[in-house]
C-alpha cells in the first residue's frame, strides 16, 4: 500500500463532495461540499500540496458499465483539475451507487432526509475514497484509471496525429 494523503471527489450536477484520508491511507473522512461552478475545480486544486499522493474522482458509470452524460461530465471536470494540479496524478474510480449508499448510511445514522443534502456529497466522496483504498490494499495496485494530464495529451497531439490512437484521442478531446 502506497503511503500518502489522497483526496476524493464526488462530482454532481449541483455540488461537489470532497473527502480526504490521512497520510497512512487508513481513515477516509469527509472534508467539504462545494457548489458546482467556476470556482469548484480551483477550490479542490488549492487543497493539493506536497503531501497529496493523488486525487481520486468518482466515475459514475451506468449499471451496464457504460458511460452516460454524468460520467462524461465527471471526466471533463477531472481533466480540468488535472491541468491545474499537474504533476499530481488524477485517477477515475468507478463510483456506481456511491450516492445511494451515502443516503442509506445517513438515514441509518438517524439523519433526516432533508438534512442529507448538505453532507451527502461528502459521504459519497468518503465511499469513493474507501473503495479506492480497499482496492489498493487487496490488489497491491493503484485503483481505477489514471487520467493522462490534459496538458501532456494536448502537447502530444498538437502535431499531426500519425497513429490511429493519437487521432482517436485528438477527436475525443475536441468533442468533449
Amino acid at each position: 500500500m502506497r503511503s500518502g494523503r489522497r483526496i476524493a471527489v464526488d462530482v454532481g450536477k449541483a455540488r461537489v463532495g470532497v473527502a480526504m484520508c490521512d497520510p497512512e491511507a487508513i481513515l477516509a473522512t469527509p472534508y467539504d461540499t462545494l457548489t458546482r461552478g467556476h470556482s469548484d475545480v480551483t477550490a479542490v486544486a488549492a487543497l493539493v500540496n506536497e503531501s497529496v499522493l493523488e486525487v481520486i474522482v468518482g466515475l459514475p458509470r451506468l449499471m451496464d458499465g457504460s458511460e452516460g452524460t454524468a460520467a462524461k461530465d465527471a471526466r471533463r471536470w477531472a481533466r480540468a483539475l488535472a491541468r491545474k494540479i499537474s504533476p499530481v496524478p488524477v485517477r477515475m474510480v468507478d463510483e456506481r451507487l456511491s450516492t445511494v449508499s451515502a443516503h442509506a448510511q445517513l438515514h441509518e445514522a438517524g439523519r433526516a432526509g432533508r438534512t442529507h443534502r448538505s453532507v451527502v456529497d461528502q459521504a459519497a466522496a468518503v465511499i469513493i475514497l474507501e473503495t479506492a483504498l480497499d482496492t489498493e490494499r487487496q490488489t497491491g495496485r493503484a485503483p481505477g484509471e489514471l487520467l493522462e494530464s490534459t496538458l501532456q495529451t494536448s502537447q502530444h497531439i498538437r502535431t499531426e496525429p500519425s497513429c490511429a490512437s493519437c487521432a482517436e484521442h485528438f477527436t475525443e478531446e475536441r468533442h468533449s
